[in-house]
């Protein structure tokens, strides 16, 4: 087993919750893998959906918080043209705090959360969507785990 992933087993819950945490930001790495190997380990399956969704989340909301303390400058810098923004900011006004049920896809949820942040999705039903969303991916993984 690669070293990674026996550090990980050591430190348990707070490797899964740390790593889930950083599986929603732009760093490149899965928490799945790592809550099957833990299932697989005989860890708890509740209290491993809890962290991974504990982790996660405040990653998703990182992100909202990321954008709303943005700066257009930023936009400038990473490439981003007129037309690239004026398209985020008509699906955030089109479909608002919904978009965060999607936040648990990678790279490009993590998009969502920065443009919902920047251009000022109401907190409280994005953090609420945020969350769900990455709790029902969860959820779906250890389900499958579980009975497949």
């Amino acid at each position: 087993m690669p070293a990674f992933f026996m550090l990980e087993f050591e430190i348990g819950f707070w490797g899964l919750f740390v790593t889930s945490f950083l599986a929603a930001t732009i760093i490149p790495i899965t928490s799945e893998a790592l809550l099957i190997a833990m299932l697989y380990m005989g860890y708890d399956p509740f209290i491993s959906l809890a962290c991974a969704t504990t982790g996660n989340t405040f990653g998703g909301w990182l992100n909202y918080i990321i954008g709303r303390i943005g700066n257009p400058y930023w936009l400038k810098v990473f490439g981003a043209t007129l037309e690239k923004i004026e398209k985020w900011k008509t699906r955030v006004n089109r479909f608002g705090s919904w978009m965060a049920l999607l936040s648990w896809l990678p790279f490009i949820g993590d998009l969502l959360g920065i443009a919902l942040g920047f251009f000022r999705a109401r907190i409280l039903p994005t953090f609420l969507f945020i969350f769900l969303g990455k709790f029902l991916r969860y959820l779906i993984v250890v389900l499958l785990y579980k009975y497949i």
